[in-house]
């Protein structure tokens, strides 16, 4: 295949991965994924039974306390990145990944085992609480992790293919979530579900994070890490690291932040937010609510693994300014379309998460390659969960705020061309990084790091003769 238009080819190339292994990684990498996006969904989808479980107050105030939990899990993933990055940094990206899909697995089924508010009082919302700061901790090193780790194994002429499946693991993950909440709730009704039946998905997330541990604890880690941690050019220390990513990669930190505020806003206001905003302010059923989300999201999954190819033969920024313009002109319009009747809110939402895939699609080839090699998980990490705790998790909390505040319905569609605009400017300061190895010690896409990968083929031609 071959790399995109605009960038030079470079050498460096991590030599062919064998073909099981490159799908034992991307499994790996998925399920985790998959593991986190699943909760997402079933406490979305769930929200209303959650919110009258655990919470006290109206049905309305519990909602907003329910999802008002949803963004404090949010705020404690930049903790979770600031520990688990330079971790896998310096250990490895394979055992911090065991670690946090352990932690998000087992929180994931302790909140189905939560006491009603009806039999605790407060330490049921309290439990909560917790258990959502716990997975908000986790998830901080999961996903930069699992990127990472997904990004360092595949072919540079196959980056945005491959990792494409990572974001398939999201939806799919949600959309699993969603369909078994919203399977018990047709098949037990309300009066069971709300009595015990929400808590039965969330018990499911135990296989799973078996599952995705199992996959990874036979995976070795990446060839690029084990390159540079056989040259000893791994950060010792994580205040030297810290050190390092503010003076010498403030640029590409930033950046990054950026592109994830239009990221996330587009993210957390479509695929956790639209159940409650459909059923709520538009007027449909609570399973006609539950049910357009789902179709949407099916129909972007068909699209990502060709997305994600097509980043690998013209580029990730011409794909993510496709996204973002397209996101802006369109939103307003089809906000108007999806309050219509349920065939416009079908089509309004399938036509945004298709304007909304060239993001998704590319989300795992783009942000590692923002970095090098011995600062990579730890500057995508720190970067991608700061700004998500502060724009992402959030969204839903936001949207339903300002809709109050305002009385327009179109608050969600501002919100994301808002949203847009940042990534906009952050796009600009992007190295395009399509084809280029991810090897080495100096940003991937710059000629420092083409100078570099000579040299290093110089000694040694393959990062398999190095390692």
């Amino acid at each position: 295949m071959a790399v995109a238009s605009n960038v030079e080819a470079v050498p460096g190339s991590a030599g062919a991965t064998p073909p099981g292994t490159l799908k034992r990684a991307i499994a790996a990498s998925a399920i985790g994924n998959a593991t986190e996006w699943f909760d997402y969904g079933i406490y979305a989808y769930g929200v209303t039974y959650i919110s009258a479980a655990l919470f006290p107050g109206s049905t309305q105030e519990a909602t907003l306390f329910a999802l008002a939990t949803f963004a404090i899990s949010f705020l404690v993933r930049p903790f979770g990145g600031l520990f688990w990055g330079p971790l896998g940094d310096r250990l490895g990206r394979k055992s911090v990944l065991a670690f946090t899909i352990l932690m998000m697995s087992g929180s994931t089924v302790c909140i189905g085992l939560v006491p009603s508010y009806e039999s605790v009082g407060l330490w049921a919302p309290a439990l909560l609480v917790a258990l959502r700061m716990v997975q908000g901790f986790s998830t901080g090193g999961e996903y930069g992790g699992a990127a990472t780790f997904m990004a360092e194994y595949a072919p540079d002429d196959r980056r945005g293919f491959c990792g494409s499946f990572l974001e398939f693991g999201t939806l799919g993950g949600f959309s699993l979530g969603a369909l078994l909440m919203l399977g018990f709730s047709l098949a037990l009704g309300d009066a069971a579900m709300h009595d015990w039946g929400w808590r039965l998905p969330f018990l499911v997330a135990a296989p799973l994070g078996l599952i995705g541990l199992y996959l990874r604890a036979r995976m070795e880690d990446t060839p690029v890490f084990r390159e540079v941690e056989n040259a000893d050019a791994q950060e010792k220390e994580v205040g030297v690291e810290f050190r390092d990513l503010v003076t010498l990669y403030l640029k590409p930190l930033l950046a990054l932040a950026g592109l994830v505020v239009a990221l996330n806003v587009v993210n957390y206001t479509l695929l956790s937010y639209m159940p409650t905003y459909f059923a709520t302010h538009l007027g449909l059923t609570t399973d006609q609510a539950l049910v357009v989300p789902i179709i949407g999201m099916l129909f972007m999954m068909l699209f990502l693994p060709f997305v994600g190819a097509l980043s690998d033969r013209i580029g990730r920024k011409p794909l993510w300014w496709i996204s973002l313009v397209g996101l802006f002109v369109m939103a307003v319009p089809l906000y108007h379309l999806m309050a219509a009747n349920l065939a416009g809110a079908v089509v309004g939402f399938a036509l945004l998460g298709l304007l909304y895939v060239p993001q998704l699609a590319t989300i795992s080839a783009t942000f590692p390659a923002m970095f090098p090699t011995h600062v990579r998980f730890a500057g995508f990490a720190i970067a991608y969960n700061i700004s998500t705790s502060l724009f992402g998790g959030t969204a839903p909390a936001v949207n339903a705020w300002l809709i109050d505040l305002t009385g327009s319905n179109l608050v969600p569609a501002y919100f994301m061309m808002g949203a847009c605009v940042i990534g906009g400017i952050a796009l600009l300061f992007v190295v395009e990084t399509a084809g280029h190895s991810l090897r080495g010690t100096e940003i991937p896409g710059t000629r420092a790091s083409v100078r570099e990968l000579e040299e290093l083929d110089a000694v040694s031609p393959t990062a398999e003769a190095a390692i």
